[in-house]
This record gives structure tokens, C-alpha cells and sequence, in this order.
């Protein structure tokens, strides 16, 4: 007999932490629904995240370097996919619900701009007298309106634990008052990000040949992770033993998340999802990892962030970007039609910040070619790097 969905709520009350989040408690969603038949709240929420438009765009936007310039970079959907993989491990570690941490790390970027984090500042710098852009902002945006899935209302209509999670600082369709954390599954997504950077950005970097391992042995946390891992490797050939130590040290991060938080949730010992909201955050680095890691994630934004080889794509990427925004709010018949018929509810600035957000990093270049001119296409813009197989 198949399994319902009172039967995996049953076994959620039953193996899930005092503190977790469990779907038969959830608030609901903006628009009622009928429960499924056989997922739970949460489950429904991820599928419908994963099904829509905004994610399978994520394959086409930037994450560090831009789309199409190199086969083996990570791409926004990629970090995404291993943003979810890190937060369930943790999660799974912890006792909370893995189906609501998974629908909120897939949702988590999918406001976000073609071009990356220069997307999110060129185009929060040309709303700056509308509202500015963050994408976490626009994340929520995605999915309580630009979707288009549903005959009787926009968005994707998911539950509030979901959109609590995507939105920074803590919000999620209403603001409420005594409430000053999200859920303990948002707090790991939002921790996994950050690890997810450390780990792969590094890995990529390192890939594209604009940082060497040598510069790596100043920082505590690579050099001791590397001495461990290669301790009974030490004949491996560069490649094999470079990636043995990345993989070493996303496991050496995530152990010490596991374990630091897991005594913070029993210090605290929070007995329901809304005592998690009223208490500080309790998902967190060690004292001693958060040090290591912050100077690792500094040398990232020094040393490749603003790399001269990126930062000059990104500038010809910023300016093709500003220019369409330029133009459409003059001439917002060249929207899209979803977009155009927005202008009126949102106003031109927000309805053109809304139709250049959706945009993949490639669609930019098909879209000034076509109505402006003078960019190339985006395969002339591949960066210079070794050979990969």
C-alpha cells in the first residue's frame, strides 16, 4: 500500500529534532490548496521550484566566470545543486526536515541576475531612486509573482517556511514582530552558500589557472587541510591530489558546522520550529573555523573576485547590461510582453529590473546585438586557461 501523506508526516513527528520544522505544522500558503494525496508541503514546494522556468534558467548565468566561457566552471544551477547537497548532509546530521531544506537551497538563487554578483550591483546601482536590487529580494519576487504557473493567482504559491528562507534579513510575506531568526533548515541553507563558496569558487579558480596552490599556503585552513590529506598520498600527481584536498576540505568544514551546532541546538534547546525563530542563531562555524574560513573568503574576493581577467568581461558585461536598462525604460515596447504588462502595476523601472533579472548571461548579448549592437558574441569572450579534459 503506497505511502500517504499522513504517513510521512507521522514519520516526520516521529524521527525529526524538538527544534525542526516539521510539514503538518506548516502556516500554509498565500493561496489555499488542498493538501497532495502523497508529498508532504514541503515536497510540493520543491518540485514546483524545481519545474519552473526560473530554474532551469539558473544553467545559464553566471556563477564566478561567465557562462560559456570555460565547460568545467560551476554555473549558478550547479552551485545550487551542491549548495542542496551540503545543506542536506547537514541537516540530515542535525534530525531536521530535508525536504524543506532542499525546496529552499533550490529557490535560494533564483532571483538572481545574469553576470552574478556584478548583475546584482549594476543593477541595484540603476534602481537606487526605485526600490534597489538585492537578489534575495528578487528570489522571493520569483516565486510569489513573476512565475506564471497557475490560472487564479501568480507565483508558485509556496508555503511560508519556504519563503521565509529566501529572504534576508529575516521576512517572509509578513513580518512577525517577536519572530528575529528564520527556521533552523534556513539558517543551514544560508551557511551551506557560504561554504559553497569557499570550496568551489576556490576549486574554479584554481581550474582556470588565475590562482595557484602556491598562494594558498599562506592561509591556515588550506595549508592544514592539504598537510592532512596528503600525509599518506604524498607521490600523487598534482590534479588528483589538489581535488583529494578540496574534497577534504568541504568535509572538513561541514564536520565542524555538524558538530559546533548540534551543541549550540543543545544549549538552547529549543522545543518547536517557533521557539527556533525567537532565539539566536544557532547554526554557525566554530570560533575557529569562522576565522580560517573568513580569511580564505577574503583572499577568494582579493585574488579572484577581481581578478583584472574577469573584472574585464565583467566590465563589457556591466556596461551591455546598464545600456539595455537605459533603453527599455525609454522604450518599454521592446519588452517582453510578460514585462510590458507590468509597467503599469510596477512601473517601467521595476518592470525593466524584473525582465533584465530573468535574462540568462547569453540572452544580454543576443538582446544588445539585436537592438543596440557592438557586443560580441559571448563564445569570443572565453577566458585564456589550460587545457581541461
Amino acid at each position: 500500500m503506497p505511502r500517504r501523506r499522513f504517513d510521512l508526516e507521522r514519520s516526520e513527528s516521529r524521527h525529526l529534532a524538538p527544534g525542526a520544522q516539521s510539514s503538518a505544522d506548516s502556516r500554509g500558503r498565500a493561496h489555499d490548496e488542498e493538501g497532495h494525496k502523497f508529498r508532504t508541503a514541503f515536497q510540493r514546494d520543491r518540485d514546483r521550484i524545481v519545474h519552473s522556468r526560473s530554474f532551469r534558467r539558473l544553467e545559464y548565468k553566471t556563477q564566478v566566470f561567465l557562462n560559456g566561457t570555460g565547460d568545467h566552471y560551476r554555473t549558478r544551477m550547479t552551485h545550487t545543486m551542491e549548495v542542496s547537497c551540503i545543506a542536506r548532509t547537514i541537516v540530515r546530521a542535525l534530525g531536521l526536515n530535508e525536504d524543506l531544506t532542499e525546496a529552499i537551497a533550490l529557490a535560494h538563487d533564483l532571483g538572481h541576475p545574469p553576470f552574478g554578483h556584478l548583475g546584482e550591483s549594476t543593477l541595484n546601482r540603476l534602481m537606487a531612486d526605485h526600490g534597489g536590487f538585492k537578489h534575495n529580494a528578487q528570489s522571493l519576487r520569483v516565486v510569489e509573482e513573476l512565475e506564471l504557473k497557475y490560472p487564479e493567482f501568480n507565483g508558485l504559491n509556496l508555503s511560508w517556511e519556504v519563503r521565509e528562507g529566501l529572504h534576508k534579513p529575516y521576512r517572509a510575506g509578513e513580518l512577525v514582530a517577536d519572530f528575529v531568526q528564520p527556521s533552523l533548515e534556513a539558517q543551514v541553507v544560508d551557511l551551506a552558500d557560504e561554504i559553497a563558496y569557499i570550496c568551489h569558487d576556490l576549486d574554479d579558480g584554481l581550474d582556470s589557472g588565475l590562482i595557484h596552490e602556491q598562494e594558498l599556503r599562506g592561509l591556515e585552513l588550506w595549508r592544514t587541510t592539504q598537510e592532512k590529506a596528503l600525509v599518506s598520498y604524498p607521490h600523487l600527481e598534482p590534479e588528483r591530489g589538489r581535488n583529494y584536498t578540496l574534497r577534504c576540505l568541504l568535509g572538513r568544514i561541514a564536520d565542524d558546522v555538524i558538530s559546533f551546532s548540534d551543541a549550540v541546538i543543545k544549549q538552547h534547546a529549543p522545543q518547536s520550529a517557533d521557539d527556533v525563530r525567537r532565539l539566536p542563531a544557532m547554526i554557525n562555524f566554530s570560533p575557529d573555523m569562522a576565522q580560517v574560513a573568513r580569511e580564505l573568503l577574503t583572499f577568494l574576493y582579493n585574488r579572484l573576485y577581481h581578478h583584472p581577467a574577469i573584472a574585464a568581461i565583467n566590465r563589457r558585461s556591466a556596461e551591455g547590461l546598464t545600456q539595455l536598462f537605459e533603453l527599455l525604460v525609454g522604450h518599454p515596447h521592446l519588452l517582453s510582453p510578460q514585462f510590458e504588462t507590468r509597467v503599469k502595476k510596477d512601473g517601467v523601472h521595476r518592470a525593466t529590473c524584473d525582465y533584465l533579472a530573468c535574462l540568462t548571461d547569453r540572452q544580454v548579448y543576443v538582446q544588445h546585438q539585436k537592438l543596440i549592437g557592438g557586443l560580441p558574441s559571448i563564445e569570443s569572450v572565453r577566458l585564456q586557461q589550460p587545457a581541461l579534459l
